[in-house]
């Protein structure tokens, strides 16, 4: 048995720099191996049965697939500088804030990545996947057919001509610089230690919106606190500090919020309308990753996106805990969550639980 953790990951993979982050954050003893195809087909593939990184193998040669079940596993075998609040509304919005992370900024990620003039650097990279340390056109080339694949996936996020001008003015006129003021008076989130929210938020604000060279000039000309986030993010503290006392939310998160359950909360809400129509249809079928097309919102333009089933299984994580609060503290969430613009967001209509089985989604039985 080794005494360290490895990560299978890129640098220019959004979901390996949460992983990363959360890793160092931790002080987490680990080694860090570039996902090349070689990797995936000798590790990744056989190990988990999807091509999806990043993955941990654990110390006891487990290897888990998903950032979120990667930070469940080593919150439970190494609880220091836990991530997960005790109290309910931090508890509640840190989880919100991972969500948005994962799913809504995705949308201003895989634009400003694909839309924009990242070619030489992004195809570089995905190049390295196929022809690791091979000669920087060679990459170029075979990262552009690899890539292209990936580029396919923006339109089905409803990221259009219609969308993008709403789109872009909300993250580059609203989202960052909300964000560059928060951060301006708070290290983390909540206070002067990381929760799980900050790690949702690292992945696409660091891997492509600060990592690729578009996007990046908004973050390091217009977002120094924001920047200075990313930093703090990307190397293991000496010394953590607390989170704000008595389940406060800092005052500055509340515009943020509002954001969040004015575009992202109804397509959650659809999605899981959707998914539960959708599973009464087809009962003994596999759950796919897409069900069709929807209607959506953002900023004020409408739009079409696919709609994506893992955003079930993450919501039900978030109403999981919620449901597990007493009546008391549920209101006290509820009455807060209002007050953001989200009417008692975890009261709908039932919907089918899924639990993750071999890395894949399935109904629970």
């Amino acid at each position: 048995m080794t005494e360290h953790y490895t990560l299978y990951g890129a640098l220019f993979s959004l979901y390996t720099g949460k992983a990363r982050a959360y890793l160092r954050y931790k002080n987490v003893p680990y080694k860090e191996v570039f996902s090349s195809l070689k990797v995936y087909k000798r590790i990744i593939v056989p190990n988990t049965g999807v091509r999806f990184i990043p993955v941990v193998k654990t110390p006891d040669g487990q290897y888990i697939q998903d950032t979120a079940e990667i930070i469940d596993a080593i919150e439970t075998q190494l609880p220091q500088r836990p991530v997960y609040p005790p109290t309910p509304k931090q508890r509640i919005v840190s989880q919100l804030f991972e969500f948005y992370g994962d799913e809504w900024l995705l949308l201003p990620a895989m634009h400003y990545r694909w839309n924009k003039d990242n070619d030489d650097y992004i195809y570089g990279h995905f190049g390295s996947v196929v022809l690791p340390g091979w000669p920087a056109f060679i990459r170029r080339f075979l990262g552009k057919k690899v890539g292209s694949k990936f580029k396919g996936f923006v339109p089905l996020l409803g990221i259009t001509e219609k969308t993008i001008p709403a789109l872009e003015q909300w993250y580059e006129s609203e989202l960052l610089p909300l964000l560059d003021a928060h951060f301006a008076k708070h290290d983390y989130l909540l206070g002067s230690a990381a929760s799980v929210g900050d790690f949702g938020l690292m992945g696409p604000l660091y891997a492509h919106l600060y990592l690729d060279p578009y996007p990046s000039q908004f973050i390091k000309a217009k977002a120094p606190n924001v920047e200075a986030w990313i930093n703090r993010m990307n190397v293991t503290p000496t010394e953590v500090g607390d989170w704000l006392a008595d389940d406060a939310i800092p005052d500055t998160l509340l515009p943020i919020l509002q954001l969040l359950f004015r575009d992202h909360w109804p397509v959650v809400q659809d999605t899981l309308s959707a998914f539960s129509v959708w599973s009464k249809q087809n009962a003994d079928t596999a759950i796919p990753r897409m069900i069709g097309q929807h209607p959506f919102c953002i900023n004020g333009a409408e739009g079409s996106r696919s709609i994506t089933t893992f955003s079930v299984w993450k919501y039900q994580r978030i109403l999981d805990i919620f449901n597990g609060l007493n009546e008391e503290k549920q209101e006290q969430v509820n009455a807060f969550l209002n007050a953001c613009g989200a009417y008692e967001p975890f009261n709908i209509l039932s919907f089918p639980r899924v639990r993750r089985e071999s890395n894949k989604l399935v109904m629970d039985k």
